[in-house]
């Protein structure tokens, strides 16, 4: 097996891994806040759970492996249940990109201890960084993705708390088709652009927000 052909394995398999530990994340936060505000439609689904066959879509989970972009399977929420329905799903909405956040928070926090260690102690931590690298690229491109205010992504759930909701339900109706449609112009890289600025931004905000970490890493390597 040829250099090339193991590198292209490699990044399959690493982003492999980072989806079935990004998308589970990302559901389950829907599903554990939802249930916390009183609705337990998903925990009653056994959305609460970190396992990835409860949440992964097979042709979401390709279109991020390929395209960049993808979705999981929607976690189920009766707003109903909440005391304040349009607060509730705003709330459990947000929680599954903020997930993400955190999740590429902590990969750069990693990302930044390790490479320094790497470079200080001449250690190989190629993989590794890699891993962290791409964990944190995938979660911000997810986070900033479903804030997109378009049905039925996480943004449009959040729309909730600005429009009213006859005319709300009323667009949410069309959401699959919506989707298709959105999904087509990603697909087509449409949104390549204005998606690629939004995801530097939320990037470079994070990389700025774990800069303490660096004194840290070095005082205890002096």
């Amino acid at each position: 097996m040829d250099s090339l052909t193991k590198q292209r394995l490699l990044s399959f398999a690493v982003r492999f891994v980072v989806l079935m530990i990004a998308f589970p994340v990302h559901e389950s936060a829907h599903a554990l806040v939802a249930h916390w505000l009183g609705d337990d439609t998903a925990k009653n689904s056994g959305r609460i759970t970190l396992n990835p066959l409860k949440h992964i879509s097979p042709w979401g989970a390709l279109f991020m492996l390929f395209v960049g972009v993808g979705a999981a399977n929607p976690v189920p929420i009766d707003a109903r249940n909440f005391k304040k329905p349009k607060l509730g799903m705003a709330i459990s909405s947000l929680a599954g990109p903020v997930s993400n956040l955190l999740l590429a928070y902590l990969s750069i926090l990693a990302y930044r201890v390790f490479y320094i260690v790497s470079y200080c102690k001449n250690v190989d931590f190629s993989i590794l960084l890699y891993f962290l690298q791409y964990g944190a690229v995938l979660n911000v491109g997810l986070a900033v993705f479903n804030l997109l205010p378009i049905p039925p992504l996480d943004g449009s759930r959040i729309l909730t708390l600005f429009l009213p909701e006859k005319k709300y339900f009323g667009i949410m109706k069309y959401e699959k088709y919506i989707l298709a449609v959105m999904f087509v112009i990603v697909f087509l890289g449409f949104l390549d652009k204005p998606l690629a600025f939004l995801q530097n931004i939320a990037f470079n905000v994070m990389w700025f927000l774990t800069g303490w970490i660096d004194g840290i890493v070095n005082i205890f390597l002096r």
